[in-house]
């Protein structure tokens, strides 16, 4: 059993350095690397269950350890919904389900096209099926971890390996930091072997786009601040007196403390203007989550002096090239406005069902009603671009699940007490959740399979963290979650 949960954990670990590496796993090689990595995982899994199957086994766990059960029905519905967007149904089905699905192909066929054996056609919902597909997998594999994961017992009872994977997650955004301030203020310029001089004007790590690093940073910087509070509530079991934390300090918990640091600076550096936004979020959530309600102060300090070393940092390099972002807002914010108008149209036409998951990229040319260069490849909203895709159902079925897990997850960090450890992971994951969803209201972020993955991660650790069973003196195991 040691060997298959040695195996899993190294996978995991090398795909948490290997997403963002490959330039945030967004080229078909990389995501399909991470698919194959994700694939292999769950096989391990699977043969390790089915091998060393016993009672206190996490597919026996009760209901109320881990919400399991609504979450994977949620999420079967929407795979299926997906499933069936690409099943070639009669014209009078699509005209039913989805009229400008039927005008639009009826519109590009041609009678040279259809058989006379064959006289009534059949269409797919979605308008390119085979993007849909390749999406589909994606998100299958992204689900299927996320699965695993809510059943894997070394994440729920095992702090060596929860800790292991969030140093990982900590390692890669302070490398990614550190590389693209090189990068940017060297003059070299490059995101790996691609000559970025002629477009590279911020931090962007390995990334392409300032904002893919930005929303990855979004989540690593609260995971780490709540993995840095994690230790101070063990230290303070054991010392009393800020004094006494003061002196105890270990170099590991100055070292954590450097890389949120660290981070912040390149998130402020990268430019990206909704994720230094999301980042004040983060830390003003911070501020009012971490105080000390046994002192009743009104603001965490800890936290507010951690992001005050990292601006005045900043200021001391040069924040100017920053600061001038924020004066193009209005006129970005009106190209991104007439993205949304067009995309809500599209969502009007496909209300029900959707024009295909990922096809946005060939269907809005036809909706497209303001002159701009190049492709529009996203709809600068997640949200936006997922409804207009899967339709209302499909939207609703991901929002329900949201606010399903969000209300769990919240519940189970209320019923951890202020001097748990556990109780600051939680936090922190979650607020870096809740950080990369307000980054996406203008971005895309969630669609970058880099970002995803960190997000499957950060929702795992949340609600096992949350849900974890503790053992009293007695041997006995005390259920958190009532």
């Amino acid at each position: 059993m040691t060997i298959f949960k040695y195996l899993i954990k190294s996978i995991l670990i090398l795909l948490i350095l290997f997403t963002p590496l490959a330039f945030g796993s967004f080229e078909l090689w990389a995501f399909s690397l991470m698919e194959l990595g994700i694939l292999l995982i769950i096989i391990l899994w699977t043969i390790q269950s089915l091998i060393f199957r016993t009672p206190n086994s996490p597919l026996h766990l009760s209901g109320r350890q881990a919400p399991s059960a609504m979450v994977m029905v949620l999420l079967c519905v929407f795979l299926l919904l997906v499933l069936f967007q690409m099943v070639p149904l009669p014209s009078g089905w699509v005209k039913i389900l989805s009229p400008k699905t039927y005008e639009l192909r009826l519109a590009l066929s041609s009678p040279m096209t259809q058989l006379p054996k064959d006289p009534i056609p059949t269409y797919p919902l979605s308008f390119v099926p085979f993007v849909t597909k390749i999406e589909f997998f994606k998100w299958v594999s992204l689900i299927g971890l996320f699965i695993m994961l809510l059943f894997w017992r070394p994440l729920g009872e095992s702090d060596k390996t929860r800790n292991q994977l969030i140093i990982a997650i900590m390692m890669v955004g302070t490398g990614e930091t550190l590389y693209g301030i090189y990068e940017y203020f060297s003059g070299h310029r490059h995101v790996l072997h691609l000559d970025m001089s002629d477009s590279l004007s911020s931090v962007t790590g390995t990334f392409i786009n300032r904002n893919q690093l930005a929303g990855y940073l979004s989540m690593v910087i609260p995971l780490s601040v709540g993995f840095l509070f994690s230790r101070k509530a063990w230290q303070r079991g054991q010392y009393s007196g800020w004094r006494h934390q003061l002196t105890s300090l270990d170099g590991k918990t100055l070292l954590i403390g450097f890389s949120v640091v660290v981070m912040i600076l390149g998130l402020l550096f990268s430019a990206s203007r909704m994720g230094i936004a999301s980042l004040l979020l983060s830390f003003s959530l911070f501020s009012f989550l971490f105080r000390g309600h046994e002192k009743r102060q009104r603001f965490s300090k800890t936290s507010m002096l951690i992001l005050g070393l990292a601006i005045l940092w900043a200021a001391w390099i040069g924040l100017d090239a920053v600061i001038s972002r924020f004066f193009t807002a209005t006129e970005d914010f009106k190209t991104r406005l007439n993205i949304w108008v067009d995309t809500f149209q599209i969502f009007k036409d496909f209300t029900l069902l959707g024009s295909g998951l990922g096809t946005f990229l060939q269907i809005f040319p036809m909706y497209r009603s303001f002159h701009t260069r190049g492709l529009v490849t996203h709809a600068e909203n997640d949200f936006l671009q997922l409804a207009s895709e899967t339709g209302i159902i499909g939207i609703g079925l991901l929002v329900g699940l949201f606010v399903y897990l969000f209300i769990r997850a919240v519940s189970g960090i209320r019923s951890l007490s202020y001097g748990e450890p556990e109780r600051y992971l939680g936090i922190g994951g979650l607020v870096g959740i809740l950080a990369l969803m307000f980054h996406s209201i203008v971005e895309r972020n969630i669609q970058m399979p880099a970002n995803a993955f960190l997000y499957i991660i950060l929702w795992a650790i949340v609600l096992r963290v949350s849900f974890s069973e503790k053992v009293n003196v007695e041997g006995y195991k005390i259920d958190r979650a009532d």
